[in-house]
C-alpha cells in the first residue's frame, strides 16, 4: 500500500444523513475566522472535499465535517463543513453529529447529564449540549445562528412546472420552500425520481431570476436547498422531501433546514416562540426544533432556533491517497 495523504475520520450518521468527521490529515487551514478558513479551502482545497465526500470513498449523499482549532477565544472546536455539494456555511446535522464524535471518542470533557460544545463555524458560533447518559451521547441540541424570512410569496418559472410559488429562508443555509401538492406529484418515495427534478428545476429558476443573497454577508448567496413540504403539514408537524444540489435528498431532517422552516412558518405568524415543532425527513426521521429568541440580521426580522437529534457512530477509517490513484478527486456519477 503506497500513500501520500492519510485522513483519520470517525464516521457517523445523523438521523440516517452520514456525518464523516474528519479528526485529522488536513491541517490547519489558513484564515482568521472559520469564513475565512472556509474561503480558503473552497480556492485552495476543495480536492480534499472531492476525494473525501465523491465515490468511490464516499457517495452521491456523502457528508461530513473537518475538524479545526477555533478562531475565537470563546469556542472549543473550529468546525468547516463539507458535502457533495460543496462547502457549507452552516450544517445541522452535521453539528450534531460532530458533537456526538466528540463526547463519544473523550476529544472533549464529558459532563453528566449534560455536556456543553462551543463550535465555530463559518456561520457563527454554535452553542451545542449534549444529553450524557454512561458516557454516551444520548441527544443533541444546538443553538443555531440567527434564522429569518428573506421573502414569502414568491413565484418564478421552472421548466415544465410553470409558475410555482415559494417562501425564501435563511436557517444557516438558503432554503426555497414550497408545497409538494402544487407541484402535482405525491409525497412517497416512489415519487422520488419525480420530486428530484421538479426541486432541481425550482432551484435553477431562483438562482437564475431571482438568487437570494444574505444581508450581512453577500458571498453568501444562492439557494442549494428546496425544501418541498408534504400535504398535510402544519407549524406543529411538517414533512418533506428535502432536494440538495447537485441531485440528492437529505436523509435527516436537515437542522438549518429546520431553522429555516420555524423562520418561514414564524414569519408567517403561524409558530410562536417557545412552541415545539416536528420536522420530519424523506425516510420519517425526525428533529425537533423550537423558536427561543427574537433578533435581526443586517435589519431584517430574525429569530434564535434550537434543533435537537441524535447520532451514531458507524465506525472509525483512515483514508488513503495513493498517487497512482487514478480518481485523485474521486467522481460522480
Amino acid at each position: 500500500m503506497r500513500s501520500n495523504r492519510v485522513f483519520h475520520a470517525v464516521d457517523a450518521h445523523t438521523e440516517g444523513m452520514p456525518a464523516r468527521v474528519i479528526t485529522g490529515g488536513v491541517g490547519v487551514i489558513p484564515g482568521e475566522t472559520m469564513f475565512d478558513r472556509r474561503r480558503h479551502f473552497v480556492d485552495h482545497l476543495d480536492h480534499i472535499r472531492k476525494l473525501l465526500m465523491n465515490e468511490p470513498r464516499g457517495h452521491s449523499a456523502m457528508s461530513g465535517a473537518i475538524l479545526q482549532p477555533p478562531t475565537r477565544p470563546d469556542a472549543d472546536f473550529g468546525v468547516l463543513f463539507i458535502e457533495t455539494s460543496g462547502c457549507l456555511p452552516m450544517c445541522g446535522h452535521g453539528t450534531i453529529g460532530v458533537a456526538t464524535v466528540l463526547v463519544e471518542t473523550g476529544m472533549v470533557e464529558v459532563h453528566e447529564p449534560v455536556t456543553t460544545i462551543r463550535l465555530d463555524t463559518p456561520a457563527g458560533l454554535v452553542v451545542v449540549d449534549v444529553a450524557v447518559a454512561d458516557g454516551a451521547a444520548r441527544s443533541v441540541t444546538l443553538r443555531n445562528v440567527p434564522a429569518f424570512a428573506l421573502a414569502l410569496d414568491r413565484t418564478v418559472k421552472a421548466g415544465p412546472w410553470g409558475e410555482i410559488g415559494y417562501d425564501m429562508a435563511y436557517g444557516g443555509n438558503f432554503y426555497a420552500i414550497a408545497e409538494l401538492a402544487d407541484l402535482g406529484i405525491p409525497f412517497d418515495r416512489a415519487h422520488k425520481n419525480q420530486i428530484m427534478d421538479a426541486g432541481l428545476a425550482l432551484m435553477d429558476a431562483i438562482n437564475g431570476q431571482d438568487r437570494p443573497v444574505h444581508p450581512g454577508n453577500a458571498e453568501i448567496s444562492g439557494v442549494h436547498h428546496v425544501y418541498l413540504a408534504a400535504p398535510g403539514s402544519t407549524a406543529a408537524h411538517s414533512r418533506h422531501a428535502m432536494v440538495i444540489h447537485p441531485g440528492m435528498f437529505d436523509r435527516s431532517p436537515c437542522g438549518t433546514g429546520t431553522s429555516a422552516r420555524m423562520a418561514q412558518l414564524h414569519a408567517r405568524g403561524l409558530l410562536p416562540l417557545h412552541t415545539e415543532f416536528r420536522n420530519e425527513s424523506f425516510i420519517g426521521t425526525h428533529f425537533i426544533g423550537t423558536l427561543v429568541e427574537r433578533t435581526e440580521v443586517a435589519g431584517v426580522d430574525a429569530v434564535i432556533p434550537t434543533v435537537t437529534g441524535r447520532a451514531w457512530i458507524t465506525g472509525t477509517a483512515q483514508y488513503h491517497y495513493d498517487p497512482d490513484d487514478p480518481f485523485p478527486e474521486g467522481f460522480e456519477l
